[in-house]
């Protein structure tokens, strides 16, 4: 059967190379010809400008034009399924995830995929893939999701003593490792949940002090929680300005 007509691929930069990519990536593509390698490279690394720009439609193309061209490939199906994740198409984004488990034989990808049943309103699969033995497999930031992921789960469940104890794993305790800013403003957002909330105040505290990147919004849950309205502040701001001219 002659195969259709090559569908149009999105436009890639002239100053995008390919080689912004991580190396393990490009050990993925070594089994395509050069050429396509290239390609593909070039694609991937459009998929993660756009969504790093949260521009989800350009994103898309770039990643379904990668598993076009390289299927089989574990990156290329990662990309996909990370555009789909963050369309809110979590069926697909499932889909696409238990492939690059499958072909690379690496459960990396098991919190996305546990919140992907939460997505899906299936919160007993979601419950049992978190507690698969390739769960004990993870790495620390790895797990760290996943707590967080189980916890939103529990919650939506209505069982908040069982969100927070989701959130109890080694690396709270620990304080350092990657994304344990994010476990420590989810351990503060479940005590206040349960109306704990000078202990909440504390683990905003130590969220707000660890999240250099501005990633959550553990200072502005600190204002609200000592009484400071930024907008009240700023209004007077103006208002003084106004009076000095």
């Amino acid at each position: 059967m002659p195969s259709g007509p090559r569908l149009p691929e999105p436009r890639i930069p002239d100053e995008v190379t390919g080689k912004e990519l991580d190396r393990s990536v490009h050990q993925q593509l070594r089994t395509l010809s050069k050429e396509n390698a290239d390609g593909v490279a070039k694609h991937l690394v459009m998929v993660a400008v756009y969504l790093a720009a949260d521009e989800l439609d350009p994103a898309l193309a770039h990643a379904e034009t990668a598993v076009r061209r390289a299927g089989r490939v574990p990156a290329a199906r990662e990309a996909l399924g990370m555009v789909a994740y963050r369309r809110g198409d979590y069926a697909r984004a499932l889909t696409e995830f238990r492939t690059v488990r499958r072909l690379s034989g690496s459960s990396h990808l098991l919190p996305l995929m546990v919140d992907c049943e939460r997505g899906l309103g299936r919160h007993d699969r979601a419950l049992d893939l978190a507690a698969s033995p390739e769960a004990a497999s993870l790495g620390d930031a790895d797990k760290v999701e996943l707590a967080i992921v189980v916890s939103g789960v529990r919650r939506d469940l209505g069982q908040e003593d069982a969100a927070l104890l989701a959130l109890q794993v080694p690396q709270l305790r620990r304080g350092s490792g990657a994304g344990v800013h994010r476990l420590h403003y989810a351990y503060a957002d479940a005590l206040l949940h349960l109306g704990r909330t000078e202990e909440a105040r504390e683990w905003f505290l130590r969220a707000a002090a660890e999240d250099t990147e501005h990633e959550t919004d553990a200072v502005e849950r600190l204002e609200e929680l000592d009484g400071v309205d930024v907008t009240d502040l700023g209004d007077d701001d103006d208002e003084q300005a106004e009076e000095a001219r």
